[in-house]
């Protein structure tokens, strides 16, 4: 009961946090019928300066870190963006009237990681003084990544098979120079495309570079006042979105609802093992659970929207965006905070 209240205590709390805040005003603005608009030039710019930031952080973390203690909880980190991509294709994809490239696409961006999110629990546990290693935001590329990328090849694997059937049923003669699908062509294309280059330039120049001082001077500054502008953005998007999401499976609602809570639930699993393992703290294992929970805002959408064309972006950014961030921000944070504090 002590949990419930406090989650109901955050829960309030957290609609005055800016994070939230810009988000559920750019929805409300929308729905009151604002024509306030925010130039693509300017959205694209915004992206790619904070993957940049996200990707030096990460890669000056990682090479300031104990390789031995972030090995581990970095495995952990790859395999949960895996699972929950494959959760999708075995539960969501095979939902009554859901579209397999749909659902791909929405387990991408629910495998992947919100950085609006993941910087809403770090305040958070810095507010409470939980204590969590220096280097745990370097595992969120080793999230982000995985899932993006096996999205994009099942989903293009599954549209392949769509466009085939569709030529079989309509009697049309099989193109017979078709080129079969590359996996390798696949992965290629997506780390080339603009989103994730910008992650894992950043990640390359932290690692191997001394890019401290712009860090410090340009990206650090800047970073939450961006991410105001973009979660502003996203909720003028998510309303759109949300009516849209009301034409497609009401499944999609269901699984934005649940899957925060029953991702983040394995990510606390597995930060618990690397806390036995190898000592990984309270405070990274409920880090690695908000990751778990969270859903893309930043690399997610433009990297799916290129990487599977022809999945519907009502159904992952407006199960996404809508409804999952919310609750990732606003549940999945106190909740796994305080289940913490029980269990370690």
């Amino acid at each position: 009961m002590d949990i419930l209240l406090t989650v109901a205590d955050y829960f309030i709390a957290g609609l005055q946090k800016p994070t939230l805040a810009f988000l559920l005003g750019g929805m409300l603005i929308a729905a009151l019928g604002s024509r306030l608009t925010i130039p693509e030039p300017v959205y694209k710019f915004i992206v790619i300066v904070l993957l940049l930031k996200i990707g030096l952080q990460g890669g000056m973390e990682i090479r300031n870190a104990n390789l031995a203690a972030l090995l581990l909880p970095a495995f952990f980190a790859v395999l949960i963006g895996v699972l929950i991509v494959l959760l999708g294709k075995y539960t969501l994809a095979k939902l009554p009237g859901v579209k397999e490239t749909d659902a791909l696409a929405t387990a991408g961006l629910f495998g992947a990681v919100s950085a609006s999110t993941f910087a809403a629990a770090m305040l958070h546990l810095d507010d409470i003084g939980m204590e969590y290693e220096a280097w745990v935001s370097a595992l969120y590329p080793f999230m982000d990544i995985p899932a993006l990328i096996l999205a994009i090849v099942l989903g293009r694997l599954a549209s392949d098979r769509q466009q085939a059937t569709a030529e079989a049923t309509a009697d049309k003669p099989q193109k017979s120079g078709r080129k079969p699908i590359s996996i390798k062509e696949i992965i290629i294309d997506s780390l080339q495309g603009s989103a994730l280059t910008a992650l894992l330039l950043g990640l390359l120049i932290g690692l191997f570079a001394k890019p401290e001082p712009v860090y410090a001077s340009f990206y650090e500054p800047v970073f939450r006042g961006f991410l105001s502008i973009l979660m502003l953005i996203m909720g003028i998007e998510a309303w759109q979105r949300l009516s849209e999401l009301r034409r497609v499976a009401h499944w999609y609602v269901v699984y934005a609802i649940a899957a925060p809570i029953v991702h983040g639930a394995i990510g606390f699993g597995l930060g618990y093992l690397a806390h036995h393992l190898t000592g990984f703290s309270a405070g990274g294992t409920v880090l690695l659970a908000v990751m778990a929970a969270s859903s893309s805002d930043i690399s997610g959408p433009p990297t799916l929207r290129a990487g599977i064309p022809k999945a519907n972006p009502s159904s992952y950014i407006g199960s996404s965006t809508s409804i999952g961030t919310p609750i990732a921000i606003a549940v999945c944070i106190p909740l796994f905070t305080e289940l913490a504090k029980v269990v370690f």
